[in-house]
């Protein structure tokens, strides 16, 4: 039976210079990245006219390709100008997810298991992605862990990071949660499977203080500073688990929903709670007050 390959939204993919739509084979068999995973990407949102951060997360790709031993071939102000390109293709109705990538087609001279930084390609895409902001979500804690540098390219939002958070969804989704509670290798909280993760406790916001074993997102770092200039405390520390059953509310932050509350980790209950509405709120109003794009 034919496997189904076409692009289950609308979307449209920029690639050595033309746009082509649906789903189109760029990677062969014999790709570098197809066989051993030399592959990074980034995630911007166009929604309601505007595009939070579209620069910061087009420099991030250029430093995950450096990270992961690949040249990029765009400069991260020429990225952003394709992607605002590609929006106009859409007819704008539904939110947009713009995911710039870049991958290695062949292996290094020296080593055919390094990437070969001359041969990185890089590609555009966009597709329709509707938005669950404010949607509550469940959490159980995962019996997987987030890698240390050591062990992984943990400095890289790279692909082959991704199968280590799907099972992680998938073995929460077995036992009837929405999502997982990533531990680092040392069993303190680092963050979902999917997402950054913050509590509130006593009205004193914390997140889990950046050590390098998950991605501290663009978004994550955008709400920490909104919540403090609005003259809220957070704190970047080390949390445990026991931390976030103690909370009075949890919520995630991330470039695909933005802010969405947490309804329950295993056992423990919350109600949506005040902060993740000012979160949302404080970002949503930085966000539209630029420039329409």
């Amino acid at each position: 039976m034919p496997v189904d390959t076409s692009a289950r939204t609308p979307t449209f993919t920029y690639v050595e210079g033309e746009w082509l739509s649906g789903n189109p084979p760029l990677i062969g068999p014999v790709s570098h990245a197809m066989w051993l995973a030399s592959t990074v990407f980034d995630g911007a949102r166009w929604f309601d006219g505007i595009a939070p951060d579209l620069d910061l997360h087009c420099a991030r790709v250029n430093r995950s390709a450096e990270a992961m031993g690949m040249t990029p071939t765009m400069t991260a102000d020429e990225i952003a100008e394709l992607a605002l390109e590609g929006v106009k293709k859409f007819d704008r109705k539904t939110a947009i997810y713009i995911k710039p990538m870049y991958w290695s087609e062949h292996g290094a001279p020296f080593s055919v298991v390094a990437p070969d930084p001359a041969s990185t390609r890089f590609a555009l895409c966009l597709f329709e992605a509707a938005m669950n902001t404010a949607k509550p979500h469940s959490l159980t804690v995962s019996p997987f862990r987030r890698p240390s540098p050591e062990c992984a390219m943990t400095e890289a939002k790279a692909g082959c990071l991704y199968p280590n958070s799907g099972r992680m969804i998938t073995e929460a989704r077995a036992r009837g949660f929405d999502n997982a509670l990533a531990l680092d290798m040392n069993g303190n909280v680092a963050e979902t499977a999917s997402s950054n993760i913050f509590m509130v406790k006593d009205g004193v916001v914390f997140t889990p203080a950046a050590n390098r074993t998950f991605l501290a997102g663009i978004t994550r770092a955008r709400i920490i500073g909104l919540l403090r200039q609005s003259g809220f405390e957070v704190r970047e520390t080390t949390l445990t688990v026991k931390d976030f059953l103690d909370a009075d509310e949890v919520f995630t932050t991330g470039n695909y929903s933005k802010v969405a509350p947490v309804s329950r980790l295993d056992d423990r209950t919350y109600q949506p709670g005040p902060m993740a509405k000012k979160a949302l709120d404080l970002y949503m109003d930085w966000a539209r007050g630029g420039s329409d794009l």
